[in-house]
């Protein structure tokens, strides 16, 4: 709900032919764009001498002067409007004045505003004053003072404020964990009209019911482990699986971290086997006789990454992981491209080249893993069962 330029059907039966055109035309000339002049018919119009056009001149022009970018000549014709007491467009500028300083961050002038207009008692204004009331009492921390504010803005029949302050109020319920308050006024919003924001949070609200039961199921399962129960290791690793991912989708990464770290040291060593295979799921099995050639032992759960992958998963940041190792793919490509591709054939050249690709996945944190697993197959290869390479290779 917006202040607009428009006529009020209670002047309609007294207006007069000069004025009465005047304002249309203003109308017109700011909704063609032509703001500039739309204000001087709005001053021409004020200028007059009949006050039955006072109001609604004053409320376009602070409309026109607002958009034009002159706040304190949009606020001082606001004050004209309000100052008319006229029963339409009084209260419609004391909701554009409110809105204007509450966009500005004066909270305490916008809260006046809006009292101006429940002052009024004008239904159609008085729901969005209360949202606006609402919000402010938010904004500094009055949960309580809020709370009537918003039920009275609930129990309009408004569809035009109502779904959109039902989101506005279920979205704050959410983020304070009140979930099932949130799902009541996300309810009563949709019962008047449909809003895709209210849809999302009617989601967001099975979410964290969902979260709740799947953390009681691995709560449970521990219980029943420390007091001798026999406990399903299926359902226990798929409660600790969907734990963690949904706390993931929430945001809320460390939640999803802690929930596979418990997984992975439950108390019963089988449902510990079971979490681990979903956090593993998908993972890379190395071909034995590749790892064999390339002298290590053929031991595919020795693969030194897969670490820094069930750390990545469980922390929810695999994204992270792959642009690492992207990035460091191009960096080695790049230096060993470029002497490339300028035939180069100089010894040291190449050396150096080779030195940098070399070096390039010690700057990240599984760099030095890499590097301690080529010395590892590098020693074995060589059969000595010494270090074959210096310490502190090859950064040293």
């Amino acid at each position: 709900m917006t202040a607009t330029h428009g006529a009020s059907a209670s002047d309609a039966a007294s207006d007069g032919p000069d004025y009465a055109s005047l304002c249309d035309q203003a109308r017109d000339l700011a909704e063609s764009g032509h703001l500039k002049r739309a204000a001087q018919v709005y001053e021409q119009v004020l200028a007059g001498e009949d006050p039955r056009y006072r109001a609604r001149a004053a409320l376009g022009l602070a409309v026109v002067r607002h958009d034009s970018g002159d706040v304190g000549a949009a606020r001082e014709a606001d004050l004209i409007a309000i100052g008319t007491g006229h029963p339409e467009f009084a209260p419609r500028a004391a909701y554009h004045l409110a809105v204007s300083y509450e966009g500005a961050g004066a909270d305490q002038e916008a809260r006046e505003a809006w009292r101006r207009v429940l002052d009024f008692g004008n239904n159609r204004y008085t729901p969005a004053a209360h949202h606006g009331l609402a919000r402010l009492a938010e904004e500094r921390g009055d949960v309580e003072g809020a709370r009537g504010h918003w039920e009275r803005v609930l129990a309009a029949d408004e569809a035009a404020i109502v779904p959109e302050a039902a989101r506005d109020y279920a979205e704050r319920l959410l983020a304070r964990g009140a979930v099932d308050a949130a799902a009541d006024v996300v309810h009563r919003g949709l019962a008047v009209g449909e809003h895709p924001g209210l849809r999302m949070l009617l989601g967001a609200v099975h979410v964290e019911w969902a979260i709740g039961e799947f953390g009681a199921a691995v709560a449970d399962a521990g219980d029943a482990a420390r007091d001798g129960v026999p406990v399903d290791p299926g359902t226990a690793g798929a409660a600790v699986e969907l734990l963690a991912r949904l706390l993931a989708v929430r945001g809320d990464a460390d939640g999803a971290g802690e929930a596979w770290e418990h997984g992975l040291a439950h108390p019963v060593p089988e449902v510990g086997d079971e979490v681990r295979a979903r956090l593993r799921r998908g993972f890379l099995a190395p071909d034995p006789e590749s790892a064999e050639r390339a002298g290590a032992d053929g031991d595919a759960a020795a693969a030194w990454w897969d670490p820094y992958i069930e750390a990545a998963v469980a922390q929810d940041n695999v994204p992270l992981l792959t642009g690492e190792l992207f990035l460091a793919v191009n960096q080695i490509y790049t230096r060993l491209a470029v002497p490339l591709a300028g035939n180069e054939t100089h010894a040291a050249v190449l050396r150096e080249a080779i030195e940098q690709a070399v070096r390039t996945p010690g700057e990240y944190v599984w760099g030095r893993a890499l590097h301690d697993d080529f010395r590892e197959r590098l020693r074995r290869a060589a059969g000595s069962g010494a270090d074959v390479l210096p310490e502190g290779w090859p950064d040293a």
